[in-house]
């Protein structure tokens, strides 16, 4: 009825429509109030109560225990990747394992603090699978342990939480954060750009444990990027960003109303194990990663003819399939299939690509 079309974005990428329909009707006046939430003080009693029903939400969805913080910053993951060690480094030291772009990106700018340790890559193999417990180089005098346990580029994701010992994990869920159930007391910290699962862009959800906000940070530390003073202002210290907040309760309502993240990640399931087997029976394209590192949210697949690829990412978007063409890094074509992505996506574009490959 809204003559929308299947967007496979990786980011920023398709919300729920029943949470879209809930946030149009609501747009003009929220609750009685009469102002739009995107007009509202943010340190008025109505705001008050949405951001503290969006992380109650999370908290329930999520199963965050009391003992972690639910931040709600800015400046998205990238941001993360300077303020993780600034508050995290004590020693001067933490290990990161690189499995793709952007935890490359953070082991960079963990340079600039201190000693970063790469524990471990993948990128001989061209990031297409992630290694295993026994090929990490752990040092265990670490501050931390860094990855990105879904990495949104290459299409893989890690099948199993490593083994960091004492040593906290640190883990960049930017692109599969709420689509199953995951042990949060497996992880120091949890941080993720919502524009990917749950809200538009704007919004960077940081989940820490207590013992990790300090207090005693170095002084080139900017304020806003100490997660001591984000906690103690209660994600306020200036204006937050108000409409994402708002869209992230309606998001995690939304998730628990289907049943929670057991019934979410069943349908993700279903929507990457179609598309997975579409790909396995092609004779054009492939999924170059390991089938035990492979991503539910991010599905690559590519031609070895580069105008096959070309002819697929045009006509598809012809077809109303928007945001095929991979990443410039890797071509060929990635379906990010996110939570919000129906079924009928899925099955849709697996229709396509064989219709497409019996044209050739």
């Amino acid at each position: 009825m809204y003559n929308r079309i299947f967007n496979f974005s990786a980011g920023p990428s398709m919300l729920p429509v029943p949470v879209l329909e809930k946030a149009q009707a609501e747009m003009m006046n929220y609750e009685g109030s009469g102002m739009r939430v995107m007009e509202m003080s943010h340190r008025s009693p109505v705001y008050d109560a949405i951001i503290k029903g969006a992380e109650a939400a999370m908290r329930r969805v999520m199963n965050i225990p009391d003992n972690y913080r639910v931040l709600f910053l800015q400046g998205g993951a990238s941001l993360q990747f300077a303020m993780i060690p600034m508050n995290l480094m004590k020693t001067g030291k933490a290990d990161y394992i690189v499995t793709g772009q952007f935890s490359g990106k953070a082991y960079e700018e963990a340079q600039k603090y201190g000693q970063a340790n790469l524990a471990a890559t993948t990128k001989a193999e061209n990031f297409t699978r992630i290694p295993r417990q026994e090929e990490l180089k752990l040092d265990p005098e670490a501050d931390y342990v860094h990855i990105c346990f879904n990495n949104t580029i290459f299409g893989t994701k890690w099948d199993y939480i490593p083994d960091t010992g004492n040593v906290p994990l640190v883990a960049d869920l930017s692109s599969c954060i709420a689509s199953e159930p995951i042990d949060v007391t497996k992880f120091g910290v949890i941080y993720a750009g919502a524009q990917k699962n749950i809200a538009p862009a704007g919004l960077t959800i940081v989940i820490i444990r207590d013992d990790l906000i300090r207090t005693d940070l170095p002084a080139y530390v900017p304020t806003m990027c100490n997660y001591s003073i984000m906690a103690k202002n209660e994600s306020m210290y200036n204006t937050p960003p108000c409409y994402p907040i708002y869209m992230c309760k309606l998001v995690f309502e939304w998730i628990e109303s289907l049943g929670g993240l057991e019934v979410m990640a069943e349908m993700n399931r279903k929507k990457a194990d179609l598309l997975y087997q579409c790909l396995e029976e092609s004779k054009i394209f492939k999924n170059p990663n390991s089938p035990e590192s492979r991503s539910m949210m991010n599905v690559t697949f590519r031609a070895e003819d580069d105008a096959v690829n070309a002819k697929f990412a045009k006509e598809s978007a012809a077809a109303g399939f928007a945001n095929l063409k991979g990443h410039r890094s890797v071509g060929g074509m990635r379906a990010s299939i996110y939570n919000a992505m129906p079924y009928e996506g899925v099955e849709a574009l697996v229709k396509f690509i064989k219709e497409f490959e019996q044209g050739l």
